[in-house]
């Protein structure tokens, strides 16, 4: 599988295609370990974890393709990333979409909210007029250097204007050449087949913990026609709960000998790194130094 043409290929060999979120380069060498076919950046990861940030569209696309390029470089699998709503006006989408795939990204998916946006399960969001998002879509479309490359429209319509508006919103923003649809805020099976029942391109469910869309599995997913999950924050958030745990342990019993079942062994994280095999260069570098002596 090649990482530019990586989602078409990846949504055929595994259908629905789980795809699942990494903040960082390590926990997409951990993804990779576990057997997905997909990775994605969020911008809330990208928000949280790497500036210590909410999630309200406060980062940038210098920052987002900081981290994008950080992942890419280590990991070999197809790359979705947040894009928000593009970081500005039509020129703004264009430079997004070259940078984005000068950098390697496999596919991108951008949103109709207004520029000061909200997490897309959060009460108040407000989005665009359908025909400013197809103008977005149709800027990004344009930019595009390969054809490889996927542009996602995401709608958050669905909370403020209801199931049908949503649908007619969707319906224009493949006509102006998105390749899949990220259906946002969605409460019931029902909802997703009524889109996949006239949708022409793939449609992605958002399952993400504590928030509006209930925690529906792969085969409740696959029978309503969608082609691709995302579980965007989910290690994420193990972590953080896993971090603060072990944070407050170490304080409170000044040792953490009653946490080591706990962690990632040291010979785990050498092993995910292929550290002894730069060490083994090292090794010979210093051999071949120590005989030209």
């Amino acid at each position: 599988m090649t990482r530019r043409n990586g989602f078409r290929e990846a949504i055929s060999q595994e259908n629905p295609l789980q795809i699942i979120g990494t903040i960082n380069a390590i926990s997409a060498l951990m993804a990779k370990q576990a057997g997905f076919k997909a990775i994605y950046l969020s911008g809330a990861g990208v928000a949280n974890a790497s500036f210590g940030l909410p999630d309200l569209g406060m980062t940038t696309r210098t920052e987002v393709l900081e981290d994008a390029r950080r992942i890419i470089d280590r990991v070999d699998l197809p790359l979705l990333v947040d894009i928000d709503t593009g970081w500005g006006d039509a020129l703004n989408i264009a430079r997004t979409i070259r940078d984005m795939i000068q950098a390697g990204v496999s596919a991108v998916h951008m949103e109709d909210q207004i520029s000061a946006k909200r997490c897309g399960h959060r009460p108040n969001k407000q989005v665009v007029e359908m025909d400013e998002m197809v103008d977005r879509i149709k800027a990004a479309v344009d930019a595009r250097t390969n054809e490889n490359f996927i542009i996602m429209a995401r709608t958050d319509a669905l909370a403020k204007e209801g199931l049908s508006a949503t649908i007619e919103r969707i319906m224009h923003y493949i006509e102006a050449g998105a390749d899949m649809i990220f259906f946002e805020g969605v409460r019931e099976l029902s909802e997703y087949s009524a889109l996949t029942f006239q949708c022409p391109v793939p449609v992605l469910a958002n399952i993400t913990e504590f928030g509006v869309t209930p925690l529906f599995t792969v085969k409740e997913l696959q029978n309503v026609g969608i082609q691709l999950i995302l579980y965007p924050l989910s290690a994420m958030r193990a972590m953080n709960f896993a971090a603060s745990t072990i944070y407050k342990n170490i304080k409170q019993n000044g040792t953490q000998k009653n946490l080591l079942s706990q962690m990632q062994t040291r010979d785990e994280l050498y092993q995910l790194l292929n550290y002894y095999a730069y060490e083994k260069k090292l090794d010979q570098l210093f051999e071949r130094e120590k005989d030209s002596e």
